[in-house]
């Protein structure tokens, strides 16, 4: 990311973390886990999930209170770095 797209965001703020992977695993409870580690705050009505239209995909999205552009790079690189997510957007 640019200084200039840095600059967009301005901290603290609600930020939306997405990942997707298989649905044959517990996605959510992973996701949830991972992203706990670098926002403990996290209330159960910023938690959703939805599976893909033939069901073979799970998209978890946490929203978050982001406190700076290296708290979301460590969830991100977590994320990425967990087997089961596919995709971390």
């Amino acid at each position: 990311m640019t200084d200039e797209e840095e600059s967009l965001f301005e901290f603290p703020c609600e930020f939306p973390i997405k990942a997707m992977g298989k649905s044959n695993c517990a996605l959510d409870i992973t996701v949830v886990e991972i992203v706990r580690r670098h926002a403990p705050d996290i209330s159960e009505g910023k938690i959703h999930t939805r599976d893909s239209k033939q069901g073979n995909y799970t998209a978890v999205t946490v929203v978050v209170t982001a406190t700076s552009r290296e708290q979301l790079d460590a969830i991100y690189q977590d994320l990425v770095d967990c087997e089961d997510v596919i995709m971390a957007l």
